[in-house]
């Protein structure tokens, strides 16, 4: 079916758009408010099971809207309890969403395109090219997948799956708006992450219309080797990037920015590295997380030794900076940072630089690629 013969999906409305659909259809609000729950509180997504909406506003409703949610068609568990569900969209590309717990805390780390565009050279979704942005249906259903798989919302969401979120601005922030709503999944702001390359102006935007806690993929303490890192630096380099970031914070102390920084064997993990990003953060909250970099196929870049990582991160925290190194989750099924990958239909005709398709179990393919 064509897409402009498709009704309009209820899963890319949030509560006010709900309650404006059921007050043109002539019932209540209060009746959005209840269809809302139903879909993401009670996951309930048949017309004739939402018991407390009438018979004639369900007739409404099927007659006007659909509810259509991406599809779980692979997942593949960890060892030590991560899981990574590959996720079938309706044009037939596929993305991957990691479930990730630890104690009683559980994180769901989401993507937000369809690929990615910014090309970092250490990522292996950047090796798939880009297609298109997901929808809001199509990110806030990753939510609702998981609060199902799981039994429970998950307490924290990072917007670090593929994509950059900041690119796909007014979508990723209705998502978010839905997984923080009372009347679906309830996250709470500070247990809410979104992730950025550092689309500088969308900085700006964001804190004008969302208070979701910041993380920053900074992965260099000077241009020269962050131009070639993360190309989006060549556009938006650190001398617009830190200002935009500590705008973010504010005046409000419990805030701060998570730069994350990721450990390159001798290309950025030298203490001359260190002490350049203690003068790089001076005067803005921080936490740093150092990430050991998670290799894939085809890739250039080793894992810097434990050792060096160590004395990278003492460095940083000697000069006061709160920095710890991040426990790798997930990587022997590539969920970790850096590699996840689904499939992506590249329109920037990067793919072909780098061959990383991969079997799965059931047939399923899929490439090598990135998560937090």
């Amino acid at each position: 079916m064509a897409n402009a013969e498709l009704k309009p999906n209820l899963l890319d409305l949030d509560l006010a758009d709900c309650e404006r659909l059921v007050l043109g259809l002539g019932f209540k609000a209060f009746h959005g408010r209840s269809l809302f729950k139903w879909i993401h509180k009670h996951g309930v997504v048949e017309y004739d099971a939402m018991t407390d909406l009438s018979r004639a506003l369900r007739d409404a409703l099927r007659e006007t809207v659909e509810i259509r949610l991406p599809r779980i068609i692979h997942d593949q568990p960890s060892a030590d309890g991560t899981i990574k569900w590959i996720v079938e969209l309706e044009d037939g590309q596929r993305i991957e969403t990691v479930f990730i717990p630890e104690g009683r805390r559980t994180t769901v780390c989401v993507s937000s395109q369809v690929g990615c565009a910014l090309d970092c050279s250490f990522c292996a979704t950047a090796t798939q090219g880009f297609n298109r942005n997901l929808t809001v249906g199509e990110i806030a259903g990753q939510i609702w997948h998981a609060t199902r798989q799981m039994g429970s919302a998950p307490s924290n969401v990072v917007m670090m799956g593929m994509g950059e979120p900041l690119a796909n601005f007014d979508a990723v922030v209705k998502a978010m708006d839905i997984m923080q709503d009372d009347f679906a999944y309830m996250i709470a702001k500070t247990r809410l992450t979104l992730s950025t390359s550092g689309i500088v102006p969308n900085i700006y935007r964001l804190r004008e219309v969302s208070d979701v806690s910041l993380a920053v993929s900074l992965h260099a303490p000077n241009d020269a080797l962050r131009d070639e890192l993360v190309p989006i630096n060549r556009k938006y380099p650190l001398a617009e990037l830190l200002p935009a970031c500590k705008a973010y914070v504010g005046s409000d102390k419990r805030r701060r920015i998570t730069w994350e920084y990721v450990m390159l064997d001798g290309i950025n993990d030298s203490l001359a590295h260190a002490k350049q990003m203690i003068r790089l953060l001076e005067g803005i909250p921080s936490k740093v997380n150092l990430i050991p970099f998670n290799p894939f196929p085809g890739n250039q870049y080793g894992t810097s030794p434990p050792e060096r990582i160590e004395a990278f991160r003492a460095r940083l925290a000697g000069a006061g900076i709160f920095t710890m190194t991040r426990k790798t989750r997930g990587d022997e099924i590539a969920a970790a940072c850096g590699q996840l990958v689904g499939r992506v239909e590249d329109r920037t005709r990067r793919l072909g630089r780098v061959a990383v398709a991969i079997p799965l179990n059931d047939g399923v393919r899929a490439g090598k690629a990135a998560t937090p």
